[in-house]
């Protein structure tokens, strides 16, 4: 307890002084902090700013606007990721489950209806989905089928309803008008294979519950369960109904692991309503950004979060906000899960062949950040000495990506080189 109270007040201290030293930092002219904004505006115009600071002192190292607001593209999933590692621990699962609406009689028949009930899990597929593009990290939606035989159900009189009521039935974001995105499936509280209509990831479907259930009853008429092939969409009563198979998804450390290394827009957009279904007042965006801001507080900084993953141009913060979280982070209870779920430079993800041969190689955990015009990159680099550097680069006014690519790379080779 004593450890956890001295850490608290560490990283209070820090915080409280890091926006006086931005103008030591500012005014120190020394040649790496002119090598490093000089590469800042190279790649990212003027409308860029950054915040380098040492992370066991809390000193600033260098800086070139950075108070100012910008849009952070991908680094806001940072933001919704630490809410909810913070706020669910990064060993809890999300649950999805089958209620019967009836009696079962001796012959295994039941006299009523089925539920599938979504808990807003992400991950839930089928394993040819997950195991082809998650490298197998998913909740196999036939584990409800083998529960439901095993329950001694042969077939049922009435039919399987999808219940996906823990989320509002807002298909996008506010940057696709809240309809199904371009970029995104759809988002359901009861969503299959990432909202995909097949396993191939083909096209989007146009009701995800009723893919996800329709994928059920066919598996369990092909494993000899009668059942109507039609299903329905409505919510479950659970006073009435009892629990007869759940599947649960991988532990929150591992779909926030999917959502930051490769910049899942689907699981950060799905978990950001989940926040809101289980600590704001709905399963909505709105809702969970709300939460996502009230983290960001508690934590001595602050967003303004639209969204879960960055599509929205109206997420925004500055590069010191960005450091902020990232040093309150560090030695947070859950710090040690948050930093590893970042990508490894040279390594894993979006900078998996970013930054080979530089110092910053497998040396820095970082979040990438695109929109039209805008790319950021903000994260920790653990140099050869041992010390510790947080940093943010948030490009604003991008020509070329590739330059602005270029441009950060050399500037986290500086900071890991430090």
């Amino acid at each position: 307890m004593r450890r956890t109270l001295g850490l608290l007040v560490t990283v209070l201290l820090l915080i409280a002084v890091l926006p006086t030293q931005i103008a030591g930092a500012a005014s120190e002219g020394g040649d790496f902090c002119k090598q490093l904004r000089s590469r800042l505006l190279r790649g990212g115009g003027g409308a860029s700013g950054l915040f380098v600071v040492d992370a066991e002192s809390g000193k600033a190292i260098c800086a070139r606007a950075a108070r100012r607001m910008r849009p952070l593209a991908s680094n806001t999933k940072m933001f919704t990721t630490a809410t909810v590692l913070s706020r669910f621990g990064p060993e809890a699962r999300i649950a999805t489950r089958v209620l019967a609406d009836g009696e079962i009689d001796r012959a295994g028949v039941l006299h009523g209806d089925l539920y599938l009930q979504g808990g807003g899990d992400p991950a839930l597929g089928t394993p040819a989905f997950y195991n082809r593009f998650f490298g197998g990290v998913g909740t196999d939606l036939y584990g409800l089928k083998r529960q439901i035989k095993a329950a001694g159900v042969t077939a049922v009189t009435g039919r399987l309803y999808a219940d996906d009521d823990i989320f509002d039935r807002r298909r996008g974001v506010a940057d696709s008008g809240y309809a199904t995105s371009p970029y995104i499936g759809p988002l359901s509280g009861l969503s299959l294979n990432s909202g995909y209509s097949t396993a191939d990831a083909g096209s989007f479907s146009t009701d995800p519950a009723a893919v996800a259930a329709s994928k059920l009853v066919a598996s369990l008429r092909a494993s000899g369960v009668k059942i109507r092939r039609a299903v329905s969409l409505g919510d479950a009563d659970e006073e009435d109904s009892e629990t007869i198979a759940v599947v649960r998804s991988p532990q929150i450390d591992a779909l926030v692991n999917i959502t930051d290394v490769y910049s899942n827009n689907f699981f950060a957009e799905m978990l950001i309503k989940l926040l809101g279904a289980e600590f704001g007042v709905a399963g909505t965006t709105a809702a969970g950004a709300a939460v996502v801001e009230d983290f960001a507080r508690s934590k001595g900084t602050a967003v303004q979060a639209l969204d879960g993953s960055g599509l929205t141009r109206g997420n925004r913060a500055s590069p010191l906000q960005v450091v902020r979280l990232l040093q309150a982070m560090r030695t947070s209870p859950v710090g040690d899960e948050f930093v590893s779920d970042l990508a490894l430079t040279g390594r894993e993800g979006t900078v998996a062949h970013r930054m080979d041969g530089t110092a910053a190689e497998a040396r820095c955990r970082v979040k990438t950040g695109t929109l039209t015009g805008v790319s950021n990159l903000s994260g920790y680099c653990f140099n050869a000495g041992g010390r510790e550097m947080i940093f943010s680069v948030l490009m604003g006014s991008v020509g070329s990506l590739d330059s602005a690519h270029y441009e950060q790379d050399r500037i986290a080779a500086a900071v890991a080189g430090l």
